[in-house]
Parts: C-alpha cells; sequence; structure tokens
C-alpha cells in the first residue's frame, strides 16, 4: 500500500470524522437529556459545568478529547494495515519489506505513544477541574441555607452526605468521561473496521448456499445475541452496587460514631452493645459483597467465554480461502485484527456493564442528595426580619409530629435586656431557638432579630472546630481577625489562662478539654466577637454555679448592650436575667418580670 497517500487520506478523515461526530454526539446528548430520566439526571448534574455561558473551556476541552479519540481509531486502522504488509512480507519471505515495516512500525509506535500520554494527561487534568467544581457546587450547595441541617426534617433525607460529596462526585466525573468517550471509540471503530472487515471478507457456505460476506454478518449476530445475554445476567448488579456504596458509608458512618462518642461508651461499658451494632453493620456489607462476588463470576465468567471464542473464530472461517489460496497471511491477520475490533466495539455495552451499573448508582445517589438538598430549602420557616432588637408577633411552633408546641407568642427584647426561657424538658425551649434562628422548619409567625453576622448561638456541647485552639476561640470568625494577645486575655478572664501558652497547637480539642471547659471557651467567643444579640442553650450546664455567676456577670459587664437570651432549668439564672418565659406545655405560655 502507498503510506504517503494512506496518511494524508488520515488527515483528511480525522478532520471530517471530527465534526461530524461532534455533531452526532451534541444531537445524542440533548436528545437523552430531553427522553430519558437517567438522562436528565446526567444534565442536572453536568450542564452547569458546561454551560457555556459560565465558561467555555470544558466543551472546548471535550471537543479536544473527542478528537484524540478519533486519531486513537485512525492509528488503529494504520496498524491494522501494517498487520497486512507486515505478514504478508513475512510470508514472502521478503527482507527489504520485512525491514520497511519495522521502520514504519516504530513509526507509528511512536505516535501512538506520545498520543496516549497526551490524552491521558488531558483527561485526567479535565476530571480533576470538573471534580474541583462540582465538590465546590454540592459543598457550597450543602452548607447554604443550613441544607446540612435542615436535611434531617425531610421525610426521606440523603444518607451519608459525606459519601456522597467525597466519592460520588469522584466517581461520576471518571466513569462519565471514560464511558462517554469510550462509547465514542466503539462506534467509530465499529463503522471503520466493519468497513474494513467487509473488504476481507468472503462468502461462506452454509445450509447448502453460499453467504456473501459472511464474517461481517456473523459477527454482529455473535455479538448481538451475547449481549443480550449478557446484560440479562448482569442487571442485579445495578441494585447491588448501589446496596454496596449504602451499606459500606453505614458501617463507616458507625465507626465513626464510636470514636465520637468513646467516653461516654466507656463509662455505660457499652462495648458488647457497640460491637453488636457494628457487626451488623459490616455483616450486611459482606452479605451484599458475596452477592457481588456470585454475579459478578457468572457476569465476567460469560465475557471471558465469549472473548476467548472470538480469538479463533475469525481463522475458522478463513482458514478454507486461506488454505485454498484465495486470500494471503496478511489478508488472514488483519481480518483477525479487523474481526477483533469490531468484536469490541460492539461489545462495548456488554464488557462494559458492571461500571454502567455502577454508574447508574452513583448517579442515583447524586440525584438523590441533590434532591435533599432542594427539599431542604424549600422547608418553611418563620417570615425573619432584620433588626436591633428581639421581637416576635404570632409566632407558633410545632413538632415534627405537628403537636403544638407553643402558640401566638408575643414579646420583645431589646438592646442590653435578657431573658430566660423555662420550662419543663420537651416544652420547647431549644425548639424555640431553633425557631428564632430559621432554622426549625415547623414553624410560622414573624420574627425580629440582629443579622446572622451579629448574633451568636451558644449550645450546650460548646463546638470545636478542627484546628488550634485559636481557631476554636476565634470561630466562626478567622483566627487572624485577633491577636495573640488579645486571645490570651480573654483566656484570662473565662479562666483558661493556663491554656495561652497552647493557642497555635493543633489538637482534637474537643478530647482534650472537659466539656465546662469548652463551654467557658464559648463564654470567650463572645467576649471576642461582641455580637449584639446572644442565645445559649443550657451553655452553662457542666459548670458550678460559682462559674455560671461569674460567666454571666463577665458577659453583662463586658457586653453591656448585647440582648442576652438563655435556655436553662438552674433557678440560679434568673438572677441574671430582667424577663422569664416560661413555658407550659401544649403551647400555653407566661411572660414575667423577675423582682
Amino acid at each position: 500500500m502507498d503510506w504517503n497517500h494512506e496518511v494524508s487520506t488520515s488527515l483528511l478523515w480525522l478532520v471530517k470524522a471530527f465534526f461530524i461526530t461532534v455533531i452526532i454526539f451534541s444531537v445524542t446528548c440533548f436528545t437523552l437529556a430531553r427522553t430519558t430520566k437517567w438522562g436528565r439526571q446526567i444534565a442536572d448534574i453536568a450542564w452547569p459545568y458546561f454551560c457555556p455561558k459560565r465558561s467555555k473551556k470544558p466543551l472546548a476541552t471535550v471537543a479536544l478529547l473527542l478528537l484524540f479519540t478519533l486519531f486513537s481509531v485512525r492509528m488503529n486502522v494504520l496498524f491494522s494495515f501494517w498487520y497486512n504488509g507486515f505478514y504478508n512480507a513475512l510470508q514472502k519471505v521478503d527482507a527489504k519489506a520485512f525491514w520497511l515495516f519495522l521502520a514504519i512500525f516504530s513509526v507509528l509506535a511512536t505516535i501512538h505513544v506520545v498520543r496516549a500520554l497526551l490524552y491521558y494527561y488531558l483527561q485526567q487534568s479535565f476530571q480533576i477541574r470538573w471534580r474541583v467544581w462540582l465538590n465546590e457546587r454540592f459543598l457550597g450547595r450543602w452548607t447554604k441555607e443550613q441544607a446540612y441541617f435542615r436535611t434531617q426534617y425531610l421525610a426521606e433525607d440523603a444518607d451519608n452526605p459525606d459519601q456522597r460529596i467525597q466519592q460520588d462526585i469522584n466517581t461520576f466525573t471518571d466513569s462519565t468521561m471514560t464511558l462517554s468517550l469510550g462509547l465514542v471509540d466503539a462506534v467509530v471503530s465499529l463503522i471503520e473496521f466493519t468497513t474494513i472487515l467487509w473488504g476481507l471478507s468472503g462468502a461462506l457456505h452454509l445450509f447448502g448456499t453460499d453467504i456473501p460476506r459472511a464474517m461481517v454478518f456473523l459477527v454482529y449476530i455473535y455479538v448481538f445475541i451475547a449481549t443480550l445475554l449478557a446484560i440479562r445476567i448482569g442487571r442485579p448488579l445495578v441494585k447491588l452496587n448501589f446496596l454496596n456504596e449504602q451499606l459500606s458509608a453505614n458501617y463507616r458512618y458507625a465507626l465513626i460514631r464510636l470514636r465520637e462518642y468513646g467516653e461516654s461508651v466507656a463509662f455505660f461499658k457499652g462495648e458488647k452493645i457497640e460491637r453488636g451494632i457494628l457487626d451488623n453493620r459490616f455483616f450486611a456489607v459482606i452479605a451484599n459483597a458475596w452477592e457481588i462476588v456470585f454475579r459478578s463470576i457468572k457476569f465476567q465468567g460469560f465475557n471471558l467465554t465469549i472473548s476467548q471464542a472470538a480469538v479463533v473464530f475469525p481463522f475458522i472461517v478463513q482458514a478454507p480461502r486461506f488454505l485454498s489460496k484465495q486470500i494471503s497471511l496478511g489478508d488472514v491477520m488483519q481480518t483477525s485484527q479487523a474481526f477483533g475490533q469490531v468484536q469490541d466495539a460492539l461489545s462495548f455495552i456488554r464488557t462494559s456493564y458492571d461500571s454502567f451499573a455502577n454508574y447508574r448508582a452513583v448517579i442515583n445517589r447524586l440525584t438523590g442528595f441533590s434532591r435533599a438538598i432542594n427539599a431542604a430549602d424549600r422547608l418553611p420557616t418563620a417570615d425573619i426580619e432584620i433588626g436591633e432588637k428581639l421581637e416576635t408577633r404570632h409566632l407558633c411552633v410545632l413538632s415534627p409530629t405537628e403537636e403544638t408546641m407553643l402558640t401566638d407568642l408575643n414579646l420583645s427584647v431589646g438592646k442590653g435586656e435578657s431573658l430566660l426561657i423555662k420550662g419543663k424538658s420537651g416544652s420547647g425551649k431549644t425548639t424555640l431557638l431553633r425557631s428564632l434562628a430559621g432554622l426549625w422548619p415547623f414553624a410560622s409567625g414573624h420574627v425580629v432579630i440582629p443579622e446572622a453576622d451579629k448574633r451568636l448561638f451558644l449550645s450546650q456541647k460548646a463546638y470545636m472546630p478542627l484546628g488550634s485552639l485559636k481557631m476554636g476561640l476565634c470561630y466562626p470568625l478567622a483566627e487572624e481577625a485577633f491577636s495573640d494577645a488579645e486571645i490570651c486575655d480573654v483566656l484570662q478572664k473565662v479562666q483558661l489562662g493556663h491554656l495561652g501558652k497552647r493557642i497555635t497547637e493543633e489538637e482534637d480539642w474537643t478530647r482534650i478539654l472537659s466539656l465546662g471547659e469548652q463551654q467557658r471557651l464559648a463564654f470567650g467567643r463572645a467576649l471576642l466577637s461582641k455580637p449584639e444579640a446572644i442565645f445559649l442553650d443550657e451553655a452553662t450546664s457542666a459548670m458550678d454555679e460559682g462559674l455560671e455567676d461569674a460567666m454571666y456577670s463577665m458577659l453583662r459587664s463586658e457586653l453591656p448592650n448585647t440582648l442576652i437570651v438563655s435556655v436553662g432549668h438552674r433557678s440560679t439564672l434568673i438572677a441574671h436575667h430582667q424577663y422569664s418565659l416560661v413555658l407550659e406545655g401544649k403551647g400555653s405560655w407566661r411572660l414575667q418580670e423577675n423582682s
């Protein structure tokens, strides 16, 4: 063959095939996104990244990846013709042609290696950038409007959001590119090598008649039947892979929870119960894993059998023509190579079915997560208005089971004033704070409250972020907002001066500090941030009465104009508050002035 002509032809083919492929690829993606459920799911996740209004770079990169994919197919075509010429040279014992084809192979192989490396870099860099963008998008939606908290009130909460953000996003980007470009490669290879196989195929005598171009028809029939059987065998893998991700995440969460509450478990000596919980979750993972193994053995065993049979099939069909010297050895080898390419292209869905199954599970998980975030954003809350005081008008609060906890609450607390919320356990004291913050979805009415960055909520179990002690004290502000001297001064005021030398140490401070020390640290946050309003939910429960009195006295002397609202049971708190709101149950309440 004329290799110069073949190279120029390949370049022309590459240009034509690229534009045709881009058009077909775009139309196919658009059609699937409009007509199929899973297509719409993929589009909902992926399109915001690829939208040209945001950036044209992602679509340009995909176009370049398609070009590299087509280039790979054309390289395989050139290798196919090389096989023909090389084996013909061997058959003719033509030394000059033999060395010429080795030289041609070295050029083709070099181009092939360079193309493969460039393609790998381009694909991986694209997937990393896409993963970063998706992570920022999902993480932003999950943390915005307190969706990470409010999703727990949904009828169908998204389990294990940590896994969906960390693992499923990575799998989604990888599988989307691998499967979509693999499908393009399979379709284009199918067209190209079917053409080559058509030219090499001869008639096959079956059932008393000659079937022209029999090789082409046989490979299509062969793979079509094999694919139908493979899909039937592999269908359960979709559900099994979904369960594998879910059960594994549940087991991992149980392990993390045991570590988080290790002290409580140790005091209760609850190791036996915890071990039982862990064993139950672990063996659920193992049981599902065995189901995947047994189903995969059937699926992969069938695929391997089909693939091995396909190796000798073209030789058997072409043997009569070769032995009768109708075709050369090069034709036989090219037929085998072309048959393999056609068979691989037609078998793409069959051999990748387990990957499609896992991909489908990931799509369902990400879609479910996105749906849960949207549902959390739509949950109702009381009408929130920004102001300089705390005021409620006709505020009603219900429990998740729609039992009345508070009815028609009207109160007003101004700057420098303080309110103590009292009542029996379960009367709705903490729930009222959540309603005031706009977190409780079962509240209605009107709330006036200082803006978010000018109010501070201190809970019974003070939150300590990962990082240094200084970061924990400055939270939710950045640690750069305050000097070390300011931090040490505040530690002295909350009677934690001995920690001044350790403010830059990064430790798990939740485990190092006692609950009482963590609560005092939270009071230090209030001194640093100087909010217009502070809401304290049993924020001194781990302190003795002396420390409690010292902390509240310090708040009033250091922040005289700050509005203070506390939830508590101790009678000693009354002395630090001007008013008391007593929740009497079943929606009734009573507001009184403390003497």
